[in-house]
């Protein structure tokens, strides 16, 4: 008797877990097209007018010799600068692709100021920030730029970091960042979860001030700032190494200041398993640091809740999955147009985001991620603790 009481009470529960997954799909919807909105609204702007321009140390952390890593590297030496530029770059391996790859890059081209510093020596487990740890007491000037080595710029990004970071109480610069794809499917995903999820929710925070971003893209920094917030050694075990230095920075009593433009951020993803140990990592990031609002972030996934909700069998399902649907297209359209991305193929878009949505529960269970060529298991304070020193 038992049986049959319960079979309508799992209905009555499947029903309103639909009803649920519909409201949250629906305000998904709303989300994504005021997203739209604050990517419409956002002004890139040419050199701010005004201001010194200080030499800059470039610090690039390398990890593996990237596809098309000498034209990026280029484009930094090769900006409308009036300072001196040191571009120097950094690896923990003699054994490491990037090493002949840099060597290479200063044969064919002796006049960039581009420098190599290989560092064997370990100070924690971010292996990023170990890095950049040993590259500190090759740097010559007092204005520091820290920026991933993925990164695209254009011929104007110097002169505006060194002028913003020149301002009254602003003690860091960040950046913004759009996805390149390659010519690969999991390299263009990629691109597509920046450029239709993370850029659009970004520019929406900054937009409203709800977020208080620092990236990897760039964090521009004086070395009195550096030294104030107790220089690079204090992150050395920190999974979200970019956040906590953009704590740090405002807990000294400065502004850390986003850039009114974007770089661009190259993806290099060959495998699934590669794309979902990236996304992976990046939502177990954000989840260590917020995790009640990454919870909350649920409602930015309303395709995968509206089909959970079309299980209802509910007209109003069927429509709410196409406006889903159409809300991530026409947010995806108006970023690419606002920053003159190329076109997608829009067929992605929903195979991309069942793809987020199984990230995003699965990054509910477990608390390990995988981040230049180890294993890491992500404590509650968002430390990290290396668990496979094997390369990949």
């Amino acid at each position: 008797m038992s049986i049959f009481h319960a079979i309508p009470d799992a209905t009555s529960f499947v029903m309103s877990l639909c009803d649920i997954c519909l409201a949250g799909a629906f305000v998904g919807c709303l989300l994504m097209l005021f997203e739209a909105g604050c990517v419409l609204a956002f002004r890139e702007e040419g050199p701010v007018a005004g201001g010194a321009e200080p030499p800059v140390t470039i610090l690039k952390p390398l990890h593996e010799s990237e596809p098309g890593l000498a034209d990026r590297l280029h484009a930094f030496c090769r900006q409308n600068y009036g300072g001196a530029i040191q571009i120097l770059c950094g690896t923990g391996d003699s054994t490491s692709p990037a090493v002949p790859a840099i060597r290479a890059l200063q044969r064919r081209r002796p006049d960039d100021p581009i420098e190599l510093h290989v560092d064997p020596r370990r100070h924690g487990s971010n292996h990023k920030v170990s890095n950049l740890i040993n590259m500190l007491p090759r740097v010559r000037h007092d204005t520091i730029a820290v920026s991933d080595s993925d990164i695209v710029v254009g011929p104007g990004y110097l002169r505006t970091i060194a002028r913003l970071l020149a301002r009254p109480r602003v003690g860091a610069v960040t950046c913004l960042y759009h996805g390149i794809g390659g010519t690969g499917l999991w390299s263009r995903l990629s691109a597509l979860a920046i450029n239709s999820h993370f850029l659009p929710q970004a520019i929406t925070g900054v937009s409203m001030r709800i977020t208080k971003p620092c990236f990897g893209a760039t964090i521009a920094m004086r070395r009195s700032t550096l030294e104030r917030i107790g220089s690079f050694g204090r992150f050395a075990d920190e999974l979200a190494d970019d956040y906590a230095i953009g704590v740090a920075v405002r807990a000294a009593g400065y502004d850390v200041v986003t850039a009114p433009f974007v770089v661009g951020h190259r993806c290099f993803e060959v495998s699934l398993r590669q794309l979902l140990r990236h996304e992976l990592r990046v939502a177990r990031t954000i989840k260590s640091i917020d995790p009640i609002g990454y919870a909350g972030t649920i409602i930015t996934h309303p395709w995968p809740l509206a089909l959970i909700g079309m299980l209802s069998g509910s007209t109003a399902a069927v429509l709410v999955a196409i406006a889903a649907l159409a809300s991530r297209i026409a947010l995806c359209r108006c970023v690419e147009r606002h920053f003159g991305l190329p076109r997608e193929g829009y067929w992605l878009i929903p195979v991309h985001d069942l793809i987020a949505f199984a990230v995003y529960v699965t990054s509910f269970f477990g608390a390990t991620v995988h981040w230049r060529g180890a294993n890491y298991r992500v404590t509650a304070d968002g430390t990290l603790v290396e668990e496979d020193l094997r390369r990949s």
